[in-house]
């Protein structure tokens, strides 16, 4: 597969657009911890930041080395979170545009143009085409997957050391056999997703 490219900046840059934004979030799977969204402003002119790709395509070692380049090139970025109560409450699919907005909201710099991953986000009220497979295709796209990538496993890795038992330090709590056995053995902890089935049930574990 093809390293993503600038094209989809080069383009809004030419009509005029010179603040773009690449925004895209991690966390919808995991049935513990926040989601968490990045967005990313590279400079008009910059040149493709070389092994930059979805982040869930990367090793953590490349993902850190990237992440470094990423914050030297960029004009801007931005972090946004949605809690696990905000998850349950309001289910993933909102919470995570809830994440994205507030990363957009706290560019220094409101953006002119956002490339979105996956599907358009009527909730961020404002210009932005949603790119399917986005992080593999643009680099904007990609630099915010790893950035948010690098911080939700840090989040993770600090929680596993206040939650033992889980390990969340290595399965950033997705629902792999030893989360879901743990899950069964000790109940849920604060830090769990209580609207998602296997924590809600985990007896059928």
């Amino acid at each position: 597969m093809p390293d993503p490219t600038l094209e989809r900046e080069c383009v809004l840059w030419a009509k005029g657009f010179q603040v773009v934004a690449g925004l895209d979030e991690v966390g919808r799977g995991p049935i513990a911890g926040p989601v968490i969204a990045a967005a990313v402003v590279l400079p008009p002119g910059q040149q493709p930041i070389e092994g930059l790709r979805d982040s869930k395509l990367l090793s953590a070692k490349q993902r850190e080395r990237l992440a470094g380049e990423i914050r030297r090139a960029a004009l801007a970025w931005a972090l946004g979170g949605a809690s696990v109560r905000e998850i349950d409450r309001l289910n993933i699919r909102r919470a995570a545009a809830l994440a994205m907005r507030r990363a957009v909201q706290r560019l220094p710099q409101a953006p002119d143009y956002i490339l979105l991953d996956g599907n358009p986000l009527p909730e961020l009220n404002r210009k932005h085409e949603s790119v399917i497979g986005g992080d593999n295709l643009c680099q904007t796209i990609s630099a915010a997957s790893v950035l948010a990538k690098c911080t939700r496993d840090l989040l993770m890795v600090r929680l596993a050391s206040r939650y033992p038992g889980f390990g969340w330090d290595h399965n950033k709590g997705y629902a792999t056999q030893d989360h879901l056995s743990a899950l069964t053995r000790s109940g849920p902890s604060p830090h769990h997703r209580m609207s998602f089935a296997p924590v809600a049930q985990p007896s059928l574990f």
